[in-house]
């Protein structure tokens, strides 16, 4: 029998492994090499990381406010249209589709290629597995996409079945992270962390080679912002969990719950980790890294010759325990736009399984459409202000829903408010308005890609669309006949 409405079956700890697994993907094993080129001391290497830590637990304990108000499947989608319009909403929407959600996709389904390729060479990315003229495709696309496609047929299934693989592939990636830790920490080698920690303020640009170049204060302020475009892009995914709010038991209590948490132990492990790094490795190794894979090289100082089959697995557990989080959740925010009349009608509709089966499919497709582009990365470190400019519009909501609905039911409310969104916004203002500056490459593609969605919004309007509010109604599933 086809199902009409989302079975809430996903407990706290559910929820808590989605935030979790989806925000630990590729990232910390790799960014924090570019990281040290930018800033070029072990000090600023983890500030940068305290900075992210710290702008993505505000942001989680703001968002359990609105998550608690509107306790159903689209999230941040839907927080914007209620508070703003439903332009806005289709504006961060459409960028998730077209760009955010699938391209992330993409990233992590070839980071997941991309080191089996260390236990099957056969599968390497500098292989070519098909050559058509105009386009070479190669093992580890393929094989990218084929997990892709895997992982999409199993939530498909039902969200039970994208549960177990979700809670079971998370813990173990976090334990996996506890035990690098900690093996590193052992392995701390005295000599290194002296140098490494003997000026750990001094921030500098750091070559590969091991040439150093210093900073004007405003040319430190945009090395930290660049710093951050890989910080921001192993945190995101955060928010995912709210995506999928009408299949999660007791949503007004256990969405916000799960945010802070998942967000308080990805942010500890992420500065724990690269304590370590820089208790096993000197600054200028961490920066030279072979194709940015710090955790390789410092799992080899660990463990010797097996340090690379080591890193090779956690990453292949990471990663496909993070695509699944992701592939789960992304699906319902288009299914919610199509209850709107702003997606493709079958997308709003619910298999026997009770999840939104088109949705994934499309969402596959077009994941699929990025690991074949080979721009996938490009586009990732392009949208970090796009995502933090829609994560700041998000929070600036909650003031502007406390005056429009100040008799709304608000069972949680964001901790530290107003100083602590304020405090984000702020933050987020300056990092978006040096990126404009210092890396105008990150800003403007990923702008273009979300004014695009204005047109696109009209023309849906044109066809008879008329999104509607909360307070107007809440949208039922249609069911597959």
């Amino acid at each position: 029998m086809n199902q009409s409405n989302f079975k809430p079956s996903l407990r706290l700890l559910d929820a808590t492994m989605i935030v979790a697994g989806s925000m630990i993907g590729s990232g910390i094993f790799i960014v924090s090499a570019d990281i040290t080129r930018n800033v070029g001391s072990a000090g600023w290497l983890v500030a940068v990381w305290l900075i992210t830590g710290f702008m993505t637990i505000t942001a989680a304990l703001s968002y359990g406010e609105l998550s608690a108000m509107f306790p159903r499947a689209g999230g941040q989608y839907v927080y914007l249209k209620e508070a703003y319009n439903p332009l806005i909403g289709f504006l961060y929407g459409w960028s998730f589709f077209a760009v955010i959600q699938t391209a992330t996709i993409a990233a992590v389904g070839v980071a997941f290629a991309k080191f089996t390729a260390y236990l099957l060479p056969q599968l390497s990315e500098d292989r070519i597995a098909v050559d058509l003229g105009w386009l070479t495709i190669s093992p580890a696309q393929l094989l990218s996409i084929g997990v892709i496609g895997l992982l999409t047929y199993i939530n498909t299934r039902g969200i039970k079945s994208g549960k177990i693989i979700q809670t079971t592939f998370t813990l173990t990636k976090l334990l996996s992270l506890f035990a690098l830790i900690l093996f590193g920490l052992f392995a701390l080698k005295p000599e290194v962390w002296a140098a490494n920690w003997k000026d750990p303020w001094q921030m500098q640009s750091l070559s590969p080679e091991g040439t150093t170049a210093s900073y004007t204060t405003i040319g430190a302020l945009g090395a930290i912002a660049a710093a951050m475009v890989g910080s921001i892009f192993s945190s995101d995914s955060w928010n995912n969990v709210t995506f999928i709010a009408g299949e999660i038991r007791n949503p007004k209590r256990n969405i916000g719950l799960s945010l802070f948490l998942g967000t308080l132990v990805v942010t500890l492990i992420y500065i724990a980790t690269n304590i370590m790094y820089t208790a096993v490795l000197p600054l200028q190794q961490v920066a030279a890294a072979e194709k940015d894979r710090v955790a390789v090289a410092a799992s080899q100082v660990i463990f010797g010759n097996a340090g690379t089959i080591i890193i090779a697995l956690m990453i292949m557990v990471s990663t496909f325990g993070c695509n699944n989080g992701i592939i789960l959740a992304g699906a319902r925010v288009y299914y919610t736009m199509a209850q709107d009349g702003l997606f493709f009608s079958k997308v709003g509709r619910l298999n026997k399984n009770a999840v939104p089966a088109y949705a994934l499919w499309l969402q596959c497709i077009f994941a699929g459409a990025w690991c074949l582009s080979g721009r996938y990365g490009d586009l990732l470190d392009m949208i970090s202000f796009v995502v933090v400019g829609f994560y700041m519009l998000t929070i600036a909501g909650i003031f502007i829903l406390r005056k429009k609905r100040p008799d709304a039911d608000r069972p949680y409310k964001a901790f530290g408010y107003p100083v602590l969104p304020i405090v984000y916004i702020l933050m987020g203002l300056t990092f978006c308005s040096l990126l404009i500056v210092y890396k105008p490459r990150f800003t403007w593609p990923g702008l273009i890609i979300t004014l695009l969605g204005i047109p696109i919004y009209y023309m849906a309007l044109a066809k008879g669309s008329k999104p509607k509010t909360e307070s107007e109604t809440v949208p039922v599933a249609e069911e597959i006949h």
